[in-house]
C-alpha cells in the first residue's frame, strides 16, 4: 500500500466520523447550549475560566498528544501495520473519542469535577475514593516518566532546551496581551506565532548545555529534573490562562505545523509501505492480544485523557456545543497523528525496524527520522526537517507534563473532600479544618511533585513504566463504567458505550495478567502495582455490575 493514500483515506474516514458519529453523541447525550456550563457559574479566574474555542482545542490537543500517539503505533510496528490501523481507526472513532467526549460532557453536568464524581453517585463515597485513588497513582506516574523524558530530551538536544524555556516566558506575555483584552486572538496569534518560531530559531544559536556546564551529565540530569518539578509545581497552580492555557494553544501550532508538514512530506515522497500487513513471527496471542492495544493507547483510546476533559478543560468549556470539537475533534486529530506515525515506520522494512528495537533507537527518534526523510521531497534538509519534528515533539511532551501535574493537583484535593450530601449542590473543592489545609493548591501540588520526585531519583518510574500502558487502558475501562452507568440511569441509549467497556476492560485486565506473568521475580514494583491495579479494577467492576444489575431489576 503507498503511504499516500493510506493518509488520504484515513482523513476522509475521521471527517466522516466527526459529522455523522459525532452528531449522534450529540443526539444521545443532550447538548444544550442554553445550560450554563461551570466556567460561568464558577468562574474564579484561577481554574474555571470561560474560553475561546480554538484556544481551549490548541490547549486540549496539546495536552492529550505527549508521546503517546507516536510511541505507540513506532513500537506496534512490530506487529505489522495492519493492526495497528485497524486499532487506530476503529478504535479512535467508536472508542477513544466517544470516551473523550462522554467524559467531558459528565464533568460538565457535573459542576466541572472529575468522573470520580458520577462513580458516586452511582457506587457511593468508596467507590469514588478508589477511583480517585487509581486516577492519583496513574498521574504520578505520568508526572514522573514525563519529567525524565523532558529532562533526558534536554541533554540530548541542548537547543530544545533553550528553545522550551522561551516558550515558557513568552505564554505569559500572549495571555495577559489575549485575557486582558489588549490584543484581540487574532492579532495575539499573529505577533506571537512567529515569535514561537523565533524561538526555535534561538535556541539552535543558544543551546544550554548544561553537560559542559555542570561537568557530569548525571549532575545536570539531576538539575532538570529538579528544575522540571518546581516549574510544574508553579505551573500547576497559578491561574491557567496565565500560562497553562497560553503556552498549550502556541504549542498547538508547533503540532499542526508538524502534522501539516509530514502529511506534505508523505504525499510528496509518496513511499510505500514496505512493512508486511501482518509480522510473520507476530504471536496472535499474547503479542496482538492483548499488548497491542494497550501497546497503542494515545491514537486510538486513553484513560488519561479523560482526566484531561474532566479536569482542567471542562472548567474552560464555554458553550455545551463546544465539548464535540474539543474532545471528540481532539482525539480524532491524534487517530491521525497516529496514523502518521504507522506511515513514519511503515516505509522501513521489517528488518531493520527490528535492529533500531534491537539498537534501543527511541521510537520519537524513529519517527523524526521517518519524517526528515519525507520532508526531503519537499527540497527541507533532512537535518532541518527532522530536528523541527524533534522539538515540536518534545514540547507537547512538556505540555502534558504541566497539565499532568494540575490533573493530579485536582484529584488530590478532590480526594480530602468528605462525599456530597446532594449531588445538585456540588461546588469546586473545598473543605473545612484539616481536609481544608490538605486540600490547599500548593500543599496538594506539593505532595504530587515529591512523590514524582522521589520515583524520578530513585529510578522506580522506569520499572513501573510496562505497567502504565495497561493501567492507563484499565483507567478508560473505569471511565466508560461511569458513562454506562449514567446512560443506563438517565434511561439513554447503553450499547454503544457498555460495548466498549466489555471491550477495554477484558484487554486491560488481561495485559496486567500477561505482564504480572512476565515481570514475575523480576521487578518487585511493577509486580506491586500490577497486583494492585488488578485488585483495585475488580471492586470497582464488582460495585458497577451489581449497581447496574440492581437499577435494572428496579
Amino acid at each position: 500500500m503507498n503511504a499516500a493514500w493510506m493518509m488520504v483515506l484515513s482523513v476522509l474516514y475521521f471527517a466522516a466520523a466527526y459529522i455523522f458519529y459525532g452528531r449522534f453523541l450529540q443526539k444521545v447525550f443532550g447538548i444544550d447550549n442554553s445550560r450554563p456550563c461551570p466556567s460561568h457559574t464558577l468562574k474564579d479566574g484561577i481554574d474555571y475560566v470561560p474560553t475561546p474555542m480554538p484556544v481551549l482545542f490548541g490547549h486540549h490537543f496539546a495536552s492529550i498528544a505527549g508521546a503517546g500517539p507516536i510511541v505507540g503505533p513506532v513500537l506496534a510496528a512490530q506487529f505489522g501495520w495492519l493492526p495497528a490501523l485497524l486499532w487506530i481507526t476503529i478504535g479512535c472513532v467508536f472508542i477513544g473519542a466517544m470516551h473523550d467526549f462522554a467524559a467531558m460532557f459528565l464533568s460538565v453536568r457535573n459542576k466541572g469535577r472529575s468522573i470520580a464524581y458520577v462513580i458516586e453517585n452511582e457506587l457511593g463515597y468508596a467507590g469514588r475514593q478508589l477511583f480517585l485513588l487509581f486516577c492519583l497513582a496513574a498521574l504520578v506516574l505520568v508526572v514522573t516518566v514525563f519529567t525524565t523524558m523532558v529532562a533526558d530530551s534536554f541533554l540530548s538536544t541542548p537547543s530544545v532546551a533553550t528553545s522550551s524555556l522561551l516558550f515558557i516566558g513568552i505564554a505569559p506575555l500572549f495571555g495577559v496581551a489575549v485575557g486582558r483584552k489588549i490584543l484581540s486572538l487574532a492579532e495575539g496569534s499573529l505577533i506571537f506565532v512567529p515569535l514561537l518560531f523565533l524561538c526555535i530559531w534561538l535556541g539552535t544559536i543558544i543551546p544550554i548545555d548544561l553537560t559542559a556546564i555542570l561537568g557530569s551529565r548525571e549532575a545536570a540530569r539531576a538539575f532538570w529534573i529538579i528544575f522540571l518539578l518546581y516549574y510544574c509545581l508553579c505551573a500547576s497552580v497559578i491561574p491557567v490562562w496565565v500560562l497553562l492555557q497560553p503556552r498549550d494553544y502556541l504549542n498547538s501550532y508547533l503540532l499542526y505545523a508538524m502534522i501539516i508538514l509530514g502529511i506534505a512530506g508523505v504525499f510528496a515522497a509518496r513511499p510505500s509501505i514496505a512493512l508486511p500487513a501482518v509480522a510473520a513471527d507476530a504471536d496472535v496471542i499474547p503479542g496482538v492480544f492483548p499488548l497491542l492495544f494497550v501497546t497503542i493507547a494515545c491514537g486510538a483510546c486513553s484513560g488519561f485523557h479523560a482526566l484531561v476533559a474532566s479536569g482542567t478543560s471542562a472548567k474552560q468549556i464555554d458553550r455545551e456545543s463546544h465539548i464535540l470539537p474539543v474532545a471528540y475533534g481532539g482525539m480524532l486529530t491524534e487517530g491521525l497523528l497516529a496514523m502518521l506515525a504507522i506511515c513514519s515506520v511503515g516505509y522501513l522494512g521489517m528488518d531493520q525496524v527490528k535492529a533500531m528495537f534491537a539498537a534501543k533507537e527511541p521510537a520519537q527518534l524513529i519517527f523524526a527520522n521517518g519524517l526528515g526523510h519525507f520532508c526531503e521531497s519537499l527540497h527541507i534538509p533532512f537535518e532541518v526537517g527532522r530536528n523541527f519534528i524533534a522539538l515540536a515533539i518534545s514540547a507537547f511532551i512538556l505540555t502534558s507534563l504541566d497539565t499532568a501535574t494540575r490533573l493530579a493537583r485536582f484529584i488530590w484535593q478532590e480526594l480530602v473532600l468528605p462525599g456530597q450530601e446532594d449531588a445538585q449542590k456540588q461546588v469546586p473543592a473545598n473543605a473545612c479544618g484539616y481536609r481544608n489545609i490538605l486540600g490547599n493548591r500548593w500543599i496538594a501540588t506539593l505532595g504530587v511533585v515529591i512523590l514524582a520526585g522521589i520515583m524520578a531519583f530513585s529510578g522506580s518510574g522506569n520499572q513501573i513504566w510496562p505497567v502504565f500502558g495497561a493501567s492507563n487502558q484499565l483507567l478508560a475501562a473505569l471511565t466508560l463504567l461511569a458513562v454506562t452507568l449514567f446512560l443506563n440511569r438517565t434511561k439513554r441509549p447503553v450499547l454503544f458505550a457498555l460495548l466498549p467497556l466489555i471491550f477495554m476492560l477484558v484487554i486491560s485486565i488481561w495485559a496486567l495478567i500477561v505482564l504480572l506473568q512476565q515481570q514475575w521475580g523480576k521487578s518487585i514494583p511493577l509486580v506491586i502495582v500490577s497486583i494492585l491495579l488488578l485488585i483495585l479494577a475488580g471492586i470497582l467492576c464488582f460495585l458497577g455490575g451489581k449497581s447496574l444489575v440492581r437499577k435494572n431489576q428496579a
